[in-house]
């Protein structure tokens, strides 16, 4: 007998409006920058292809956030020098960040500093575009720089019907060209995607890798981190301040205790720094135009915040 899954729920949309109470008027939670160990970029929205189900509506088209400068993270860069702040890693996001010319030099700065860098990439022709900018920052600063593919699922199928024909063989191309040139890789994919559980999935992942060389364990969560689905439009429950021992999480598991996201949105005439990855849009998570702005504790008023971090227990970095 077969049984028919239920749908989810719509959000209540007496939820995720005030920042200080819950739709329950309890006490929401909030989280405060613990230290600040790694900074986005994000390089721009503009990506050459277009995802069904993209956070962050990437395509050829949506510009809403500008390509960022090299000249402008070389300011936030100066600020975690003069303050001596505790940044370990920059990540740099998208769009597709090879699309922005930019990028090599942001990755040097970035390097040159003995900082470790991390790009998310969906490894096609933009990427190898750049082949021999990569290649010498590889000879110039080995395992620091770290490139993680997306690829959604470990079948051609799949990973398609999210992204597009073809773009299953060109990723896992680009992921075989960077495996074969020695660089640290990571990959990833989505939690329960095709409606496999966790285990299944890495299996699929460690057979792929396996099957065409890449030196990715699928067993381990940071090497191939699986994100769980976002639907804000999904009901989800709030974070109140007693969720903390009721789960038995501290608040500074949570992205935004350790990180910030600088973004150039279109037509602003300099930067601003958001809480997290996750909400590029949503004004309550713009913080400031400094990392010094931005280190106010960030209340947890969005359905992502409960289902992708708190719940969902993801964060963008290792």
């Amino acid at each position: 007998m077969s049984v028919t899954a239920r749908p989810a729920p719509p959000l209540d949309p007496a939820k995720f409006r005030d920042p200080r109470l819950t739709a329950k008027g309890e006490e929401r939670a909030q989280v405060r920058l613990a230290a600040l160990r790694t900074l986005w970029v994000n390089t721009g929205t503009l990506c050459n292809i277009t995802c069904r189900h993209c956070y962050i509506e990437s395509s050829p088209r949506n510009d809403a956030l500008a390509y960022l400068g090299a000249a402008e993270l070389e300011a936030y860069l100066a600020e975690i020098d003069r303050e001596a702040l505790p940044v370990e890693e920059v990540g740099f996001t998208g769009g597709e960040p090879f699309l922005n010319r930019d990028l090599p030099r942001m990755l040097e700065a970035v390097l040159a500093r003995g900082l470790r860098a991390l790009v998310l990439t969906n490894a096609m022709k933009p990427m190898r575009n750049h082949a021999a900018a990569l290649l010498a920052l590889r000879a110039a600063h080995g395992d620091r720089l770290t490139l993680r593919v997306s690829l959604d699922h470990h079948t051609a199928a799949l990973h398609d019907q999210e992204r597009q024909e073809g773009s299953f063989a060109q990723a896992l191309a680009g992921l075989g060209w960077l495996a074969r040139q020695g660089f640290h890789l990571h990959v990833a994919g989505r939690a329960g995607f095709g409606a496999e559980g966790e285990a299944a999935m890495r299996a699929g992942f460690a057979r792929l890798f396996a099957a065409h060389g890449i030196p990715v364990d699928a067993a381990d969560p940071v090497a191939l981190m699986l994100f769980p689905e976002m639907d804000a439009g999904i009901d989800v429950p709030e974070i109140t301040t007693a969720c903390w021992g009721i789960l038995r999480k501290s608040p500074e598991s949570l992205m935004c205790a350790s990180s910030r996201m600088v973004v150039k949105r279109r037509g602003a005439a300099r930067p601003a720094v958001l809480a997290c990855t996750l909400l590029p849009y949503d004004p309550q998570f713009e913080l400031g135009a400094t990392l010094a702005e931005a280190a106010r504790p960030v209340p947890l008023n969005h359905p992502h915040c409960a289902k992708f971090c708190v719940l969902g227990g993801a964060a963008c970095s290792r």
